[in-house]
């Protein structure tokens, strides 16, 4: 006796067709490579970054999928960018900048969105380089935008490649807002004209890089070094006879030390003051400020500096005002940074003796 097919197995049989008609559909548009669809690109593109990311994909836009054959983007790896040094770092950059910038009345929040459109980054780089350049004030467009940053970025990179510097950047990815290569510029930038800030050391971020060869989307997660030990980052451009002193000759350094100590305390001996240790007394920028009121001869204020420091700023604060006199008094800006003296780094303190005593050694 024949039964008729249920109502439940005529569907379940025609799922089964459908499914099979789709699966040989999808393997000849495979074969073919037929894929027009831009929403099947994407879900492809997507699934191929959700499996090197696992188990977040909330950095997923659609066009770090969508991309021309050779052509590669990268994203951040959500771990990194909750990353308490990587935060740290972007904090140092955000004060720096501000801090720089506080004459034009511009606040940065945030770096991906404050920096894209190269505004900032144009007012950053004239204020640092002294250079104005030849861009719109505002621009609203994309166009306009891009226009910009090739700008700025060219004068950036004019002055940084020939430092040796890897150009990690570019008009794409800064106005795509990708943080990794924004913090990459902003971190040359910083090093390169000494800013008085001191980096976190040794941060490193995840990024995964897509790329699209023959057709296909390729993933591979790389680690990026965004900064290294403080000694190597201002040694990029510090490398002068000091380094070659303290590496190759130690056992000439007291003989430095020696004719520096005389030379400052010939002219802080009229206070009743005398320094027996270079590598501290220095430190806190009060003897610095002093001296140079001493070698130009006028009377420094003492609202303009703390007398007796207690906080790390205080004595940062004093250590940059005195290098501020020095500029001053038509002196170069120290190699060294206010940070570094104030943290008893031998180096920085001698090229800032160093410099006084090659221009004031005749001085009475």
């Amino acid at each position: 006796m024949s039964t008729a097919p249920t109502k439940s197995a005529m569907q379940s049989a025609k799922m089964k067709k459908d499914e099979s008609f789709l699966g040989k559909l999808g393997g000849t548009l495979a074969r073919k490579k037929k894929s027009k669809e831009v929403s099947d690109l994407q879900e492809e593109g997507k699934n191929a970054i959700i499996s090197s990311m696992q188990p977040s994909c909330a950095e997923l836009l659609p066009e770090d999928t969508l991309l021309e054959e050779n052509a590669e983007r990268s994203i951040l790896d959500p771990s990194s960018r909750d990353n308490d040094k990587f935060k740290d770092l972007q904090k140092v950059l955000i004060d720096w900048i501000n801090n720089e910038l506080v004459e034009e009345r511009i606040i940065v929040k945030d770096l991906e969105e404050d920096l894209y459109d190269g505004q900032v980054l144009q007012k950053l780089f004239e204020k640092l380089s002294q250079r104005k350049l030849n861009v719109a004030e505002v621009t609203q467009s994309e166009i306009g935008q891009k226009q910009k940053l090739q700008t700025v970025l060219e004068a950036v990179n004019d002055v940084l490649r020939p430092e040796g510097w890897s150009i990690e950047w570019g008009v794409d990815s800064i106005h795509s807002k990708n943080l990794v290569a924004i913090v990459y510029l902003l971190v040359a930038l910083a090093m390169h004209f000494q800013g008085p800030v001191r980096l976190p050391e040794h941060v490193s971020v995840q990024v995964v890089v897509v790329k699209k060869k023959e057709g296909i989307l390729q993933t591979a997660r790389v680690t990026k070094e965004l900064t290294t030990t403080t000694e190597m980052m201002m040694g990029r451009f510090e490398r002068d006879a000091f380094d070659t002193l303290l590496d190759h000759a130690p056992d000439k350094l007291n003989v430095v030390k020696t004719s520096l100590i005389t030379f400052v305390n010939k002219h802080l001996n009229k206070l009743n003051l005398e320094v027996t240790e270079l590598d501290s007394q220095f430190a806190d920028g009060v003897y610095l400020v002093l001296l140079m009121g001493l070698l130009e001869d006028y009377f420094v204020p003492l609202y303009n500096f703390y007398l007796t420091p207690e906080s790390f700023e205080q004595k940062v604060h004093n250590v940059a005002f005195s290098f501020e006199l020095m500029q001053d008094g038509g002196l170069k800006k120290p190699k060294a940074r206010p940070e570094d003296v104030v943290n008893l780094n031998l180096k920085s303190t001698l090229r800032v003796l160093y410099n006084l005593f090659t221009n004031y050694k005749n001085a009475e």
